[in-house]
């Protein structure tokens, strides 16, 4: 098997040595070359032909978002972006993905030798999924269907965060509306812009878990909320679900559905990882399969890993309807991949069929004369 073709570019020189290191100790990755900047990079492209390009937000003499404009438009490879943990870059990596950059990673905050190494697991499994990502505007040969084996660190039960409960099948006595829970990760920002697009503004409430860290979340939701008819945020503990509002998990924290006389809410909490993810799918998808029983709808889309399977499976034991992005839309195939495998899917669907399906099984929708 041909190893994995890496440049990276980043200004700064620890940050080149140190991820060189981090892609070099995998037997599959072959570093390539770095750049300091995109136009050596641009420079080195067409010698090169690396499979994956890791691309740090802010250079000098051209920055990493107009770079990668140009890189979509005239040679398209998958981008990893290297971003710092501040609003700033926050903003402008939500803008990258929405380029066309596969996923990002984020700088650590202080000791940056420490904080790179703790993040290695993290940016070889990135890059490895960007070899196999479908990149829009470009005919690649599709990815194989075979997974992607790394060495990981355990990844706690969704027991961890949230039991169990006995399973609703009787009809709620309240008739409250239906309740959208969405899982997403690795093509998700644009995967989830995408439908939400599409939906009427009178929509069922919509409760959404995509991977991604703090301060990302907000800037992903304030972005979305300017494009959308819907209203979206960042979720707050005790945040109330109501109609054409979307509701986004806040990253590093865990975020459930509960139920009340008057009706649905969240509850954000802490809580070790779940699949190796704060926010995670299951945990989102197991408390609404308690909560919300057979109104919930639930929708998993683009990304790598298993995340919300065995959730949406547990959904669909409590009467939910549950609907899969399709592969040849999907950048990642993984997580619907994951649940359809265990037969946790009603209907599997590009994101264009998608409002169709789920407002038809929306309780409480009133659809237009």
């Amino acid at each position: 098997m041909e190893k994995i073709k890496v440049l990276i570019v980043d200004d700064s020189a620890v940050i080149r040595q140190l991820v060189k290191e981090i892609l070099e100790s995998d037997p599959g990755i072959e570093v390539v070359g770095v750049a300091s900047d995109p136009i050596f990079a641009e420079k080195k492209l067409e010698k090169l032909k690396p499979d994956v390009i890791t691309l740090d937000v802010e250079m000098p003499r051209m920055d990493g978002i107009s770079f990668l404009k140009k890189l979509m438009k005239t040679n398209p490879v998958p981008v990893v972006m290297v971003s710092a943990h501040t609003d700033h870059h926050a903003a402008e990596t939500i803008r990258a993905l929405e380029l066309g950059a596969v996923d990002f990673i984020t700088k650590p905050k202080m000791n940056i030798a420490e904080g790179i190494e703790a993040l290695r697991e993290e940016i070889v499994t990135k890059v490895k999924a960007a070899a196999r990502a479908k990149i829009r505007n470009k005919n690649t040969a599709r990815p194989s269907d075979g997974e992607i084996h790394l060495a990981v660190s355990p990844a706690y039960s969704v027991d961890e965060v949230v039991s169990k409960g006995r399973i609703r099948a009787a009809e709620p006595k309240d008739k409250m509306d239906s309740v959208i829970v969405l899982g997403a990760s690795t093509g998700g920002t644009v995967a989830i812009s995408d439908l939400l697009q599409l939906m009427p503004v009178d929509s069922p409430g919509i409760v959404i878990v995509q991977h991604m860290p703090e301060k990302f979340t907000k800037a992903y939701a304030d972005r979305i909320n300017g494009i959308v008819d819907l209203t979206v945020k960042e979720a707050e503990d005790g945040d109330r679900v109501k109609m054409g509002l979307v509701l986004i998990a806040p990253g590093g924290k865990h975020m459930l559905l509960q139920r009340d006389k008057k009706g649905f809410y969240v509850q954000i909490k802490d809580g070790p990882p779940v699949n190796r993810h704060k926010p995670s799918v299951d945990v989102l998808f197991r408390s609404a399969a308690n909560s919300v029983g057979k109104r919930a709808i639930g929708i998993i889309l683009t990304g790598m890993g298993a995340d919300g399977a065995k959730g949406m499976l547990e959904l669909k034991e409590a009467g939910a309807f549950n609907i899969a992005q399709d592969e040849d839309s999907c950048v990642v195939f993984g997580m619907p991949k994951a649940a359809i495998e265990i037969g946790a899917v009603d209907k599997v669907a590009p994101i264009e069929t998608m409002p169709a399906l789920i407002l038809g099984h929306a309780a409480g929708y009133r659809k237009p004369a």
